[in-house]
C-alpha cells in the first residue's frame, strides 16, 4: 500500500504524463478537419469558437504552472484575459457571448501558446515526484485533464452547430446487428446508495495499480457526485430502451408541439416564442421530416430506430406525459443503471466494474460521430436488460441540480456555482471520452437547452401491490 503523497505521485508520474499527452492529443484530433476560418466563428452566444476551446484548456494548465512551477512568468496578459471562462478569482475575462468578436489572438498564436504550455507541463510532470506538493499537483493535473475532456465534448457540440455535415472527421462503422428491446424494467423499492463513494465507481482508469483501501472508489470523481448517501425509492418501472426518433415522430404527428396540455408553462412559452416544431437539427423538406447530422441529411424514417437527440427537458417531459409516463429521477436512473438484484449490490457500470470498451458503449473513442440504433450494444446491458444507459445520448432526469446532503466543495468556482435552475442528465453521449464517464456523473443544463447531445428514456410509478404481484424485479 502506498503510504505517502510523495510516493503516490512517484507511482503515478509516468501514467499521468502519458495520460496528459493522450488527452491533449485527442483535442487536436477533434479540430484537425477544420479550416483556419472555422476556428474563430461563434454561432450563438451559448457556443464558443474552437480557437477558444484549445486556448482555454491550455490556460487552465497555465494557471497551475503559475502556482507550482518556480519562476514561471505568464505567457501573455492578453491570453489570460481572453482564455479565462467564468473564474472570477483569476482576474478579468471576456464575456462568453463575445468570444467570437475578436480576431486576436490568432489561431496560429493560440496553437503556439498551446505547444508552449504542453512542453512546460510535460517537463514539469516528468519531475513531479521531486515536487514538495506532488500530491496536490497530481490532483490538480487530473482535474485539468477531466476539464479538458469536458471541453472535448463541448467542441463536438460547437463544431456540429457550426458545420454539421460539412465537418468530415474519420468515422468508423456502427454495429451491423441490433437486439430488439421492448417494454419496461420493474425495479424494486428499497434503500439505495446514490452517488460516488465506497459503494460505486471504477477502480483504475489510467493503467496504473489501485492505491487505496477501498477499490470501489474511482480514481477521480467531481465533488458534485459526493457524498454517497442512502435514499429510499418506491417501486418503479423504466424503459429498457431510449426513446427513438420513430417514437418522437409519433408525438409530433399527433400534434404534440401544438397541444399545451403536455407542456410545463415555461416549456409552452418556449415552444411559442421559438416556434419549436421538432428537435434541434430536424428540418422539414417537401412535407417530410429530415435529420441533419455529421453524416448528412436523411429522412427521419431511415433513422427511426435511433435514439432521439437534441431535445430539451421541456420536450422530453412533454413526450413522457403524452406517453402516459414521466422522466425518471436521477436516483431511479442510477439504481436502474447499476444495481444488480442478483448480488444485492451496485456495480460501477451497467455491465460491471470495468471501464467501457468498444463493444459496451458508444463513446467518443468509438469514432462513430453519431447515435447508434437502439440495441446496438447488447454487451453494455444491465441486470434489468436496459441498454445504452452509458453513451449515445445524455439522458434527462426530472431531478433538479442541487448539492447532495453533506456536499463539500473541492474546487473553487466550479460545480457548486451552478446549483440553481438546472436539471440533471446522466449517462454520457457519443461525444463523451471513455475515461471521463461514470454512472455517478451528474451533468446539468437549463431546461430549455438542446444544443447538447441530449435524449431520454421514460419511467412510471408502480403500485406496491402490482409490483410485488408481478415479481417486482424483472432481471431476465
Amino acid at each position: 500500500m502506498v503510504s505517502t503523497t510523495h510516493d503516490l505521485a512517484k507511482t503515478y508520474t509516468g501514467a499521468l504524463s502519458e495520460l496528459y499527452r493522450t488527452v491533449r492529443a485527442r483535442t487536436m484530433r477533434i479540430v484537425a478537419p477544420l479550416e483556419i476560418e472555422d476556428y474563430v466563428i461563434q454561432t450563438a452566444e451559448f457556443m464558443s469558437p474552437p480557437r477558444w476551446h484549445i486556448g482555454h484548456t491550455s490556460w487552465f494548465f497555465e494557471t497551475l504552472l503559475q502556482s507550482y512551477l518556480e519562476g514561471y512568468q505568464p505567457y501573455s496578459e492578453d491570453f489570460l484575459f481572453y482564455f479565462n471562462s467564468y473564474y472570477e478569482g483569476f482576474g478579468a475575462r471576456i464575456e462568453r457571448a463575445k468570444r467570437g468578436t475578436r480576431s486576436r489572438p490568432t489561431v496560429q498564436a493560440t496553437l503556439k501558446y498551446r505547444h508552449h504550455i504542453d512542453d512546460l507541463m510535460i517537463e514539469f510532470l516528468e519531475k513531479l515526484a521531486e515536487h514538495p506538493q506532488a500530491g496536490k499537483v497530481h490532483s490538480l493535473v487530473t482535474l485539468g485533464l477531466e476539464h479538458e475532456m469536458q471541453h472535448q465534448e463541448l467542441l463536438v457540440y460547437d463544431i456540429k452547430h457550426l458545420l454539421c455535415d460539412l465537418y468530415k472527421p474519420e468515422m468508423t462503422t456502427a454495429p451491423a446487428t441490433c437486439q430488439t428491446i421492448a417494454g419496461m424494467a420493474e425495479v424494486e423499492r428499497g434503500l439505495f446508495w446514490l452517488g460516488c463513494g465506497v459503494r460505486s465507481g471504477p477502480t483504475v482508469r489510467d493503467g496504473s495499480e489501485p492505491t487505496g483501501e477501498t477499490p470501489a472508489v474511482p480514481a477521480f470523481a467531481f465533488d458534485n457526485e459526493k457524498p454517497a448517501h442512502q435514499v429510499f425509492l418506491q417501486d418503479f418501472a423504466i424503459d429498457r430502451a431510449l426513446v427513438s426518433n420513430g417514437d418522437f415522430l409519433q408525438f409530433i404527428r399527433s400534434g404534440g408541439y401544438r397541444d399545451f396540455r403536455w407542456w410545463f408553462s415555461e416549456g409552452w412559452q418556449m415552444v411559442s416564442k421559438e416556434q419549436w416544431q421538432a428537435p434541434l437539427y430536424w428540418e422539414i423538406h417537401d412535407g417530410q421530416w429530415m435529420i441533419r447530422d455529421f453524416k448528412g441529411l436523411q429522412p427521419v424514417e431511415s433513422k427511426a430506430d435511433e435514439p432521439v437527440s437534441h431535445v430539451s427537458f421541456y420536450e422530453a417531459s412533454a413526450y413522457a406525459g403524452w406517453a402516459g409516463k414521466r422522466l425518471p429521477t436521477e436516483a431511479e436512473w442510477e439504481k436502474a443503471a447499476c444495481f444488480d438484484p442478483t448480488i444485492g449490490d451496485t456495480r460501477a457500470f451497467p455491465w460491471g466494474d470495468d471501464v467501457a470498451n468498444q463493444s459496451q458503449a458508444n463513446l467518443l473513442e468509438n469514432e462513430l460521430w453519431g447515435v447508434t440504433p437502439i440495441g446496438a450494444f447488447p454487451e453494455g446491458q444491465n441486470a434489468y436488460d436496459c441498454q445504452q444507459m452509458i453513451g449515445d445520448v445524455w439522458e434527462w432526469t426530472s431531478s433538479d441540480y442541487v448539492p447532495y446532503p453533506g456536499f463539500k466543495s473541492e474546487f473553487d468556482e466550479y460545480n457548486d456555482k451552478w446549483f440553481v435552475n438546472q436539471k440533471v442528465l446522466r449517462g454520457g453521449s457519443y461525444a463523451t471520452p471513455r475515461l471521463h464517464i461514470r454512472s455517478t456523473y451528474r451533468n446539468f443544463f437549463h431546461a430549455h437547452e438542446r444544443w447538447m447531445i441530449s435524449g431520454f428514456r421514460c419511467a412510471k410509478d408502480l403500485s406496491a401491490m402490482a409490483a410485488h404481484t408481478s415479481g417486482a424485479t424483472k432481471a431476465r
